[in-house]
């Protein structure tokens, strides 16, 4: 039986909750101190109706703080009108260059403004997870570094051998099973074990990368065995639902399902559009090694050093940092270095 654990880990400028799988990494939950509260899944707001696209079958509302989202129209209620107020709740995140999902749930009063918060990372840990103990500490850092890690890989490999490759594009997420140098029998033997692995493991790292929408796995070899296919799809997809719809495996081996987006792909949380870590990712992940550093030796002198826009959006985390450290630590831009070099010395 499947067995879940969850992991909090609390750091300075930012919130990374963990789930794993049998020991695997299976959720990646990031909160940011500066995110939109109204834009968060699950918060409740009165937004005001700026247009009603009745083409699109869509309203364009205006949220508080001047954030902006989107929402279906729902046949079994009226029609908004433009300037009215409305009770929305966020159901998808937004993406890069789309807005953030919203449901209509009512009529509302007055201007745009936040009614209930989105739960914490540590109660949507508890609810994913089935758990009432959530990890904290060393323990749970370690495992936020791991699923980060593992979010942000291509490449991954199967149990018993093979690989598969999962790569996000604007239209839809593609995934291909490689044997590689797999063995147990004939060739069609193996490939159908290499799918198999590769469909549990595609569920368990998808909703780890945050990834919705149209998925096609490319699998293995050929003569698919099509109701063991669907029927291990089905299985491991489970977690995803309601809302995950499976398309038969096609004459070319190529099997559709989509899954509902609801959250922020990690990679985009994380990485700028040319897929390299953003400044912010990396003056976090600078923050968060001169705090270890600084538990190591709990008397030195700490000096940092990176990429010249990592240690301009690192001044901002300095305050909260100096309240964990002291004023022990230094942070220096080099001209020229990449943002993902970070070095801390001690002294």
């Amino acid at each position: 039986m499947s067995r879940r654990e969850a992991f909090l880990d609390r750091g300075v400028g930012e919130t990374r909750g963990v789930v794993t799988l049998d020991g695997r990494p299976e959720r990646l939950l990031i909160q940011r101190d500066g995110d939109a509260p109204a834009l968060m899944g699950g918060a409740r707001s009165v937004a005001r109706v700026r247009s009603v696209e009745a083409a699109f079958n869509s309203v364009f509302l205006d949220m508080p703080d001047g954030a902006e989202a989107i929402a279906p129209l729902r046949s079994d209620a009226p029609k908004p009108v433009r300037g009215a107020s409305v009770q929305v709740e966020i159901r998808g995140e937004a993406r890069r260059g789309k807005l953030a999902n919203a449901w209509l749930l009512g009529e509302g009063q007055g201007e745009p403004r936040l009614l209930s918060p989105a739960p914490s990372v540590e109660d949507e840990l508890r609810q994913l997870a089935k758990v009432e103990m959530v990890t904290m500490g060393k323990e749970a850092r370690e495992a936020a570094d791991e699923a980060e890690a593992e979010a942000l890989a291509v490449v991954h490999p199967l149990t018993g051998g093979g690989s598969l490759a999962i790569e996000p594009t604007r239209a839809l997420t593609a995934i291909d099973v490689d044997t590689g140098e797999r063995t147990g029998g004939d060739s069609k033997r193996v490939s159908r074990a290499a799918n198999l692995a590769a469909i549990t493991a595609a569920a368990r790292l998808l909703r780890l990368k945050g990834l919705g929408g149209l998925v096609v796995i490319d699998l293995a070899g050929r003569g698919h065995d099509g109701t063991a296919i669907l029927a291990a799809v089905r299985t491991a997809f489970s977690a995803d639902n309601p809302g995950v719809a499976i398309g038969p495996v096609s004459r070319f081996g190529t099997l559709e399902l989509t899954i509902p987006r609801r959250r922020q792909p990690v990679l985009e949380r994380l990485l700028d559009p040319e897929g390299r870590l953003t400044p912010q990712s990396a003056a976090l992940r600078l923050a968060r090694l001169i705090e270890q550093q600084g538990r190591a030796d709990p008397g030195g002198r700490l000096a940092a050093l990176c990429a010249p826009s990592v240690a301009d959006a690192f001044q901002g985390l300095q305050p909260a940092l100096a309240g964990k450290l002291g004023g022990r630590f230094t942070v220096a831009a080099q001209a020229g270095w990449p943002g993902d070099r970070l070095e801390v010395t001690t002294s």
